[in-house]
């Protein structure tokens, strides 16, 4: 039976402190191809994106550039809007930790979890991290140069003295382990799940929620000399962006709790120990998933502005247009693993897979059909047992080995099924040869290009989430309106589309990329 339940995606709220780099743009890359996958499946669809503008890194840059940290952020969130727009991420709510909304939604889930006798006052004293805004025991820090102590994930720390309200996080040891236990999908994949079970089977500390030393955050309820924990409101815009608390007979109603909130691996423990937490204090339902995917690595090197290595998104999308970044990311980075990028790679995949391939079959059909047959396509033929399996092959790759794969976030699988589709269709075009059928068979001919019009269609509209504008744009150009994904078997459309217009002549959807002298090496 088809799910036609309402789905809540959301990816982790961006830390706009500077401009998008291609983690960024993975990351919602990633979200919006589940968004778009799963409105062709009939589902409604609610996908949220934003930044998280609190926290004292915030402070610390403002105050570097010689701003207020409201102003800095004005300056650096419409690189992230633009960051969307670029990569025609197709979000429902942009929200940001600053609106009015999400503090009010923030102190009512402060409120419940002290009504739930969590809350204490005391006094923190231990090792911060300014850039991951995080809390490490001592246990976890590394040693750097000069005996400096780093975090787990290699930057700064800082030994932090301060009143502070805590979270009892001591007491959800247990409920988190057995949380779990019951619900292994909760954290995926398994390697970050064991991961997080073994930091909660270690022993769980008390929580320092709330900061005095700065005040650009939310004010704690009736002590407005405390701002909270900027995790605190930045994990609450999932609720937010729903309209809680006031929103509970529509939005938050209809759509919590979250599918699943895609995140970086380096923010698991806030989203998969610290949130689950806060949530079953505050009584509320936890998400159904937390999914973590890996880095994306420059040639294999991790990004970093000391390396001068950091990728440019809007840059590349300029290069290469957006489809084929969209393409390469989600075909070439197994999903919950590192992957690397470059400007080779990104161009031999393009070009392989959507220009040589995908690209060319298209191309050629739909100018064959235009030129031969007049633009119109062939009706009352006897399907041959090549005929069937093809069409029963690409049926079988667009229809449930693809779906099936995305459905686990194996994208690159997937895409995997729609090649090999796309592969046996141009094997088709050889073997029958419809420049030659044109001579001595035009009937069978026609039924040739209207055959592999047939499956152009069909891999079309299963591409359609990864590369939704030259997708559209095929779809087009054939006359098609793009249906959903479970009506990919429906073959009624076609007795109407062959009765409509004639094809004009078709233009090019996957022009070849060119590397340019500037880019080798890059």
């Amino acid at each position: 039976m088809t799910d036609t339940s309402p789905f809540y995606v959301t990816t982790a709220i961006n830390y706009p402190n500077g401009k998008p780099h291609i983690g960024h743009a993975y990351e919602g890359i990633a979200a919006d191809v589940i968004a778009r996958f799963r409105r062709s499946q009939g589902r409604e669809v609610r996908f949220q994106t934003g930044v998280d503008v609190h926290g004292l890194k915030m402070v610390k840059t403002a105050r570097e550039k010689g701003l207020d940290p409201s102003e800095f952020a004005a300056q650096m969130t419409p690189h992230f809007t633009e960051l969307c727009e670029r990569y025609r991420i197709s979000y429902d709510r942009f929200i940001s930790t600053s609106e009015d909304a999400n503090h009010i939604a923030a102190q009512e889930i402060w409120k419940r979890m002290e009504a739930s006798g969590d809350l204490y006052r005391d006094r923190y004293e231990g090792w911060y991290s300014v850039r991951d805004e995080a809390y490490y025991a001592e246990g976890e820090l590394l040693d750097g140069e000069g005996g400096a102590k780093l975090s787990p994930q290699g930057t700064p720390v800082e030994w932090t003295v301060e009143e502070s309200w805590f979270f009892r996080l001591s007491a959800y040891q247990e409920r988190l382990l057995a949380l779990y236990a019951d619900h292994p999908e909760f954290i995926q994949p398994d390697s970050r799940r064991n991961e997080v079970i073994r930091f909660v089977e270690g022993g769980l500390n008390d929580l320092s929620i709330s900061r005095t030393s700065f005040d650009w955050g939310v004010p704690v309820p009736d002590d407005p000399d405390h701002v909270m924990y900027v995790w605190i409101d930045a994990l609450t815009n999932y609720l937010s962006g729903l309209g809680f608390p006031d929103d509970k007979d529509a939005l938050v109603e209809k759509f919590w709790p979250a599918n699943v909130h895609l995140i970086g691996k380096d923010i698991v423990r806030f989203h998969a120990v610290y949130w689950p937490a806060f949530l079953l204090s505050a009584g509320i339902e936890l998400p159904h998933q937390v999914h973590a995917h890996g880095f994306i690595l420059n040639r294999g090197q991790k990004e970093s502005k000391s390396l001068g290595n950091v990728t440019d998104p809007i840059a590349l999308a300029d290069r290469f247009g957006s489809d084929a970044i969209r393409y390469f990311l989600m075909r070439d980075v197994s999903f919950g693993q590192d992957g690397s990028i470059s400007d080779e790679a990104i161009v031999t995949r393009a070009n392989a897979d959507l220009a040589n391939s995908f690209g060319n079959l298209a191309q050629r059909t739909l100018s064959m059909i235009h030129k031969n047959l007049d633009g119109k396509l062939a009706t009352g033929w006897e399907p041959t047992e090549a005929d069937r399996e093809l069409q029963a092959l690409v049926q079988n790759a667009c229809g449930e080995e693809l779906p099936e794969a995305f459905e686990r976030f194996t994208f690159s699988h997937g895409l995997e099924a729609w090649i090999r589709a796309v592969f046996a269709c141009n094997q088709y075009v050889d073997e029958q040869a419809p420049w030659t059928l044109k001579k001595t068979d035009p009937e069978r001919m026609a039924a040739v290009l209207s055959q592999l019009f047939i499956c152009i269609r069909t891999l079309a509209i299963a591409i359609a989430p990864i590369v939704p504008d030259a997708a559209q744009k095929l779809l087009d150009q054939m006359g098609i309106e793009a249906r959903n994904w479970r009506d990919i078997a429906d073959q009624n459309w076609y007795q109407a589309r062959a009765a409509g217009a004639p094809l004009g002549k078709p233009e090019g959807i996957f022009p070849r990329l060119e590397l340019e002298a500037t880019d080798a090496g890059r």
